[in-house]
Parts: C-alpha cells; structure tokens; sequence
C-alpha cells in the first residue's frame, strides 16, 4: 500500500450508524471504526462532502418519528435515540439489532491505495464515489467505483455526482427506450427537478412540472421552465391537463408516492388524450399512461380514482435496478455526461454544510429531516 502524505493517520474514523432496537428505538450513533488496509484493487478516500438525500434519510431515521428525539452521549460521540410506533416495527425484522452504516454517495481525496496500478493511479487525486456507507471520515472501496473528478472541482461539488443526475438521466432514458416523448416530474422544485429541466430543455425533451407552492412554480420559471403547475392552485387539474394536452405526456415520475396526486396525474392524462381522439371508445383511451413512483416524501396510503380507462399502469423505479437494465456501457455513457456538465447541468446546491456530529443535533434533524425544498444538507465527515 501507498499512501499520500495529505493525512498523518487513516488506521480509524467514525463512521455514522443506525440501529433498530427491539424495543422499539431507532437509535443513531457515531462508532469508532478501524480503516481497512485497501487491497491491490482498492483506495481509502477520505471523505469530505457527502449529500443528504431523501434516500439516505430513509435510511437513516426508518419509520421514526423524528420529534421524539432526545440526544445523550458526547460532543464528540452524541447518540440520537427516536421512537418507533407499533405498528411500523412489523416491517423492520430484518433491521432489528444491525447498526447500518448511511450514505449512499460522496466526495473526497484518495489518501491510500493498493499495489495496482489502476488504484495507484487515483492516489491524491479527488473522486466521487457510489457505494453506500459515505457518512463516514474514511471508506475503503474498490478503485473502478470512483469517478475522477476534473481538476480543480471541490469535493462539494462532485458530492451529488450519481444519485440526482443519474436518476434524473434515467428519467429521460427510461421515456425514449419505453415509447413515451414527454415527462411529468412531481416535487419538481427540488435539486434533482431543477436537474430534470435542464435535461430536457438541451435535449429538447417536454417536461410538465409539478409543484406544491407559487414561490416554487416562481423559481422554476425563472429557470426557464415552460409548464408548472401548481398543486395548490384551484385550477391545478385544468392546467395540468391542459399542459398534457400540450405536451403529449404520458409518462411521469412521482416523488410523493402516497396520497392521491399519482391517480390525479393518470386522470388528467386520459383526460389530455379524449380531447384529442378520433372515436369514443366505453374503455377508455388505448394509449398507455404510467406512472412511476420513485419516493416516499408522502408515507401515507396511495390513493386513487380508476377513471383513466384500462390502458394504464402504476409501478416502482428506482435508480439502482434500471442501471442494471441498462447495461454497464450505457450506465457509463450517462456517468461521463455527469462528468462532462458538473458544474452546469448537474449542479447542486446546499442550504448547509456541517459534521457528522451536528448531523445528530436535534435541531438540524428538525429541519433536514423533513426533506423540504430548499432545505437540502451536506455531510462533511472529516470537518471539525
């Protein structure tokens, strides 16, 4: 092993973990953990900027209900303890007793590398990596899962290289291969719908976005967005059907997942097309409509009117198993087009940075932890 000369001792970190207790307890710590010697094919990156994404705090907090925090422990070593309701718990007995490491992405500097020249070659240079455990000051992982950053790029600026951009890629993707030519995108004002936009408006790609509040539907347009509408408008199923009718969509992708605004979206699509057929048909339209779910920022039951005739469908997508799909060639197409526009297209911003420790503040778990707007957070494990 090599290591660089940019940190005087890798041999342990802390590294964030959640567990289920079961009594009923989330409990979520900060663990002392020793640094892996990395194998010939292996780097340890020191991990500078990692992103709190709604995946991530799915993880993180489970089915808890954050307002029950109460902190104990340390500056240095807190420990967040949250209740779990009865009836939640049935679905965690795989969890139960296992502290789970959290964080699917990140950014940082390779401090140490094995003996092949492939993970040599990363030594000092700064890289974004995918695989899980990111909350972390130092992780160990295989040299071909990092993405080399250009020079000059700060860690907080490759951080959210792979869930956002590559989930909002696969949108797009998933419409052309699927024979659909427009999208709708709900919980659109987020980092990842302002991704979306951008997307589609170089690659000439309609996109109907969906919004719950005027100052969102403000900000979008503001980035050139051409449909928006807007939840909490009276006249949001006119103006979204009108926007179908416009567009052409028949595909969209809903972050929320419960609640009624998926069957709503497959309304106003058959309603889109009636307008437009040439014959009545008792069944309904026969042009597809599909609906994805792709989160939970909604955890309640999804609910929905079936009055969108028969041609339809609702399902999951997730960003992990439609890279399977697609292939390792394709998956690395869309990364290096990551890679390409960082610092454009894929941007992200952060309402704030802090330490693995303030990340187990109850007052910073009040705002994060509810995955609003504008209120998206950035790990940096090794700040002080």
């Amino acid at each position: 092993m090599s290591t660089s000369n940019t940190t005087s001792s890798i041999s342990t970190g802390l590294q964030l973990r959640s567990l289920v207790t079961p009594e009923g307890r989330l409990e979520i710590s900060l663990a002392d953990v020793p640094t892996p010697e990395p194998a010939a094919d292996e780097v340890v990156v020191r991990i500078e900027a990692s992103p709190l994404n709604p995946s991530d705090i799915g993880l993180l907090f489970g089915p808890a209900d954050i307002t029950t925090a109460q902190l104990s422990g340390t500056a240095t070593h807190p420990v967040v303890t949250m209740q779990i309701p009865p009836a939640a718990m049935k679905s965690q007995g795989a969890r139960l007793g296992q502290p789970m490491p959290v964080g699917n992405e990140g950014a940082g500097v390779v401090v140490a590398a094995g003996s092949s020249a492939a993970a040599q070659a990363l030594l000092g240079k700064t890289v974004a990596v995918l695989g899980g455990a990111m909350y972390a000051q130092y992780r160990c992982i295989k040299e071909e899962q990092c993405l080399v950053l250009p020079d000059g790029t700060a860690p907080a600026d490759g951080a959210s290289c792979f869930v956002n951009p590559l989930t909002a890629l696969g949108m797009v993707e998933t419409m052309k291969r699927e024979g659909h030519k427009a999208i709708v995108h709900t919980a659109a004002a987020s980092n990842l719908g302002q991704m979306l936009n951008k997307i589609c408006m170089k690659d000439g790609v309609a996109l109907v976005n969906v919004v719950r509040k005027p100052d969102q539907v403000a900000l979008l347009k503001s980035l050139g967005a051409k449909h928006v509408c807007d939840t909490s408008s009276p006249t949001f199923m006119e103006d979204l059907t009108q926007a179908l009718v416009e567009t052409g969509a028949t595909l969209a992708f809903d972050a929320t997942g419960g609640g009624k605004l998926a069957g709503q979206i497959l309304s106003c699509m058959e309603t889109a097309l009636n307008r437009t057929a040439k014959e009545y048909s008792r069944y309904g339209s026969t042009t597809h409509k599909q609906v994805y779910l792709y989160g939970g920022l909604d955890t309640g039951p999804t609910e929905f009117v079936r009055n969108f005739g028969m041609a339809w469908g609702m399902g999951g997508w997730l960003l992990f198993p439609f890279l399977q799909r697609v292939g390792p060639h394709a998956a690395q197409a869309l990364r290096q087009r990551v890679v390409a526009e960082l610092k454009t297209t894929f941007a992200s911003s952060y309402s704030k940075e802090i330490s693995l420790a303030q990340a187990l503040q109850p007052e910073e778990i009040a705002v994060y932890g509810q995955r609003s707007t504008g209120t998206k957070f950035l790990i940096n494990p090794n700040k002080t």
